[in-house]
């Protein structure tokens, strides 16, 4: 098996068909690696002609060592990591792709030197980490929810399991002169303004810049994002939720800030609508799931938990010592950690 370098021509050819998170789309990482202070290297496992392993990084060399991230900080980025691609259903084949991916790339970064800190968060569906493990990383659970939709042909399916008082809001949509419509970009930054102002609320800083996600929608396609947006009849901006798409997920992104309308939660109408077009519109025929984007953050998981998702686990693979322990403290405050 052959570990090689490619460049995003090549990283969108390997890509499978599913599997991997809306952030491995080659557009996404061009944009990232625009507007990070390190180098993006893009690593993938071959057999034959075959890319049967992919993880791209954020390498960033200062005078006092090198930081090796996936995916960079302060972005915003849930989750990105290796993506394994077997062309054998058999375990063992998976386990050895996943091996030889991981003894490369660490090898080639030189992650054993002290002055190398490393920190991965990896997909959905990756796992098996242990690889990272045996070459004396550490390795740290984290979660998320994700609501089932791979069986449901409409909202009624969608919401079956839900809260009582989350389906009987959800339901109140329809008596309100309240619009919910995609919009674009500009309505896009009008969400921002929100999150911004959320963040500062609990002394925290928002885990993205404006001008990344304006060149972010602007760079992916248009299948990639959705800007939904609720205005009353007058055109009054009340919340709005940019959700973005993988292949098999959408992704509950940016916003949703607490609004209400006639004594209704604006967000709770926001999500049906989305909701609504996941298990009704042909285009998102492939998206199976509703990733509500972490579940890490004791407050806000009452809330998410009405949702009756599956609770998925996903890892955070980092260096361990003594120079880690005193980085994560200075790190983890731009993360954007999921929630």
């Amino acid at each position: 098996m052959e570990i090689e370098r490619l460049d995003l021509s090549e990283w969108g050819d390997a890509l499978p068909r599913s599997g991997f998170e809306v952030f491995h789309d080659p557009d996404a990482l061009a944009v990232l690696d625009a507007h990070t202070g390190g180098d993006l290297r893009l690593y993938g496992a071959f057999k034959g002609q075959q890319a049967v392993g992919l993880l791209p990084v954020f390498v960033d060399e200062k005078s006092v060592g090198r930081t090796v991230f996936s995916p960079a900080l302060s972005l915003g980025v849930p989750r990105l990591g290796p993506v394994i691609n077997p062309n054998s259903p058999k375990r063992r084949k998976w386990e050895r792709i996943n091996a030889a991916l991981a003894e490369g790339v660490l090898e080639d970064l030189e992650t054993h030197r002290r002055s190398t800190l490393f920190r991965m968060t990896c997909p959905l569906g990756y796992a098996d980490p242990r690889p990272y493990g045996w070459n004396e990383f550490t390795i740290e659970p984290q979660f998320t929810y994700v609501v089932d939709l791979e069986d449901c042909a409409d909202l009624d399916d969608a919401m079956a399991g839900f809260s009582k008082s989350l389906r009987n809001e959800m339901r109140r949509y329809d008596e309100l002169d309240l619009s919910i419509e995609t919009e674009g970009i500009d309505a896009a930054l009008r969400i921002y303004d929100d999150v911004v102002d959320q963040y500062e609320e609990y002394d925290d800083t928002a885990p993205m810049t404006r001008p990344f996600l304006r060149d972010l929608l602007s760079n992916l396609d248009d299948d990639r994002w959705r800007v939904y947006v609720a205005r009353t009849p007058d055109g009054t901006y009340k919340s709005g939720i940019i959700t973005l798409f993988s292949n098999d997920l959408a992704y509950y992104w940016q916003g949703g800030v607490t609004a209400s309308y006639e004594h209704v939660s604006v967000n709770n109408c926001l999500h049906r609508v989305i909701l609504e077009d996941l298990v009704t519109d042909p285009e998102l025929e492939s998206v199976t799931g509703y990733d509500l984007v972490g579940a890490n953050t004791e407050r806000l998981c009452e809330y998410k938990g009405k949702f009756n998702g599956n609770l998925r686990p996903y890892y955070v693979v980092e260096s361990a010592g003594l120079e880690m322990t005193l980085a994560k403290s200075a790190y983890e405050r731009v993360a954007g950690s999921l929630k």
